[in-house]
């Protein structure tokens, strides 16, 4: 799965494997609370592959991939953050539905 940072698009396949997992437990919630929302499970896919690809992207900021540089430290933190941000979304979804 660390193929993600390929500069061609040998990135495709390991990230949608990486993906896939997360999207899976994504599923795995909804279906348990609230099984109208599996779709959340798309989105999460979506999300995280392009979340991901941004990060790790050599064109983007996979450029900062100095692990002992500020920038890296921060780039690590905005990805964080939008993947927290992501599932602050849906559970405020799911919590809206139930």
């Amino acid at each position: 799965m660390l193929r993600k940072f390929s500069p061609n698009w040998d990135f495709v396949f390991p990230l949608s494997l990486h993906c896939a997992v997360h999207a899976s437990f994504t599923l795995l919630i909804c279906l348990y609370y609230a099984p109208a929302l599996w779709w959340l499970a798309v989105v999460d896919f979506i999300a995280h592959f392009v979340i991901d690809r941004i990060k790790s992207g050599p064109r983007y900021l996979g450029r900062f991939a100095d692990i002992k540089t500020m920038s890296y430290w921060t780039v690590f933190g905005l990805d964080q953050m939008a993947h927290h941000l992501t599932h602050i979304y849906f559970v405020w979804v799911i919590l809206k539905y139930i």
